[in-house]
């Protein structure tokens, strides 16, 4: 089987597994969680292929619902921690790794927590479980790795948290609905660019990474996915924090149609503070959000702090 090491067995989840698993359960696919799990185990491969996962690599798996991802994972990287909100799939992963790829259980750790909400130290709790005679020499680090079939709802929500809670995460491929993943990697001028384009941008370089028709889900879902890859890079500055930068992203794109002197007056306390720290910065004050790169919100946000400093009166 492509992608298994040597010596590893291991038996990737098809349609007809994955339906008994969820019988034997009396799981049904919540549109509330917006579960769509995967059951093609040809996506399966080609996903850990383009993770480029090696035994160093500790890959967080956010929704790894009945375990399909997760078994090829495990062949490919050191280790994986999988965040799991349904309880009992939590409870069920361990079983199902045990049972079809006996070799690898010991590498995997489930926890039991919403990904959007999830914090270091869980995650650092459930890494510390292992059986592992020689452990790989990143186990006992953060993930490394991000890997996750997300829920469309919550999909841009999660990332960013887990960008600002895990610094250790170093790259990540995600899969999410198509106009999401356009979202996502959009560039500064394009229609869809927004609030996510910017805030993913903060952090990491995105693309594309092709598109997974629907019919590898059960249940099908009414709209396309797509696959994107990231790789965290530094911020543009890192003396100016990233809630000053994503306020200014925020107000910029709450009223995307009206020019930044407009959409930031409010922002700013008043369109003349916004031009002049606008102007400042080497923004045209009649542009709009929508042309701007990260860094430019950047400098809008470090001389909004400039000129509130400038602004404070002298101790006496």
């Amino acid at each position: 089987m492509d992608g298994v090491p040597v010596g590893v067995t291991q038996q990737l989840l098809g349609p007809a597994e994955i339906r008994e698993i969820a019988g034997r359960l009396g799981v049904r696919p919540s549109k509330r969680l917006g579960q769509n799990f995967v059951t093609d185990p040809g996506t399966v491969r080609r996903i850990v292929a383009l993770a480029r996962l090696g035994p160093g690599d500790v890959v967080l798996e956010v929704g790894p619902g009945f375990g399909s991802l997760t078994l090829g994972l495990l062949a490919a990287a050191g280790r994986v921690i999988a965040v799991e909100v349904d309880p009992v799939l939590a409870a069920e992963l361990p079983r199902t790794v045990a049972a079809r790829a006996p070799d690898l259980a010991p590498r995997l750790a489930v926890v039991t927590a919403d990904a959007a909400r999830v914090t270091p130290a869980g995650l650092s709790a459930a890494a510390r479980i292992t059986n592992l005679p020689d452990p790989p020499p990143a186990a006992g680090d953060g993930p490394t790795v991000l890997a996750a079939n997300l829920p469309y709802n919550v999909a841009v929500p999660v990332v960013l948290h887990l960008l600002a809670v895990l610094p250790s995460l170093q790259r990540g491929l995600v899969m999410v609905q198509a106009e999401v993943a356009d979202r996502m990697t959009a560039p500064p001028g394009s229609r869809v660019y927004g609030v996510p384009s910017v805030k993913l941008a903060w952090y990491a370089s995105a693309r594309r990474a092709g598109p997974v028709p629907r019919s590898v889900f059960w249940p099908v879902p009414n709209v396309d996915s797509g696959l994107v890859a990231f790789t965290r890079r530094p911020p543009p500055d890192p003396e100016v924090p990233r809630e000053d930068v994503f306020a200014v992203v925020d107000a910029a794109f709450a009223q995307r149609r009206k020019t930044l002197r407009a959409a930031l007056a409010r922002w700013a306390g008043g369109p003349d503070v916004a031009e002049r720290i606008l102007r400042g910065a080497g923004v045209d004050p009649g542009a709009r959000g929508e042309s701007l790169t990260v860094a430019e919100f950047t400098r809008i946000a470090r001389q909004a702090g400039a000129v509130r400093r400038a602004q404070r009166p002298l101790p006496r």
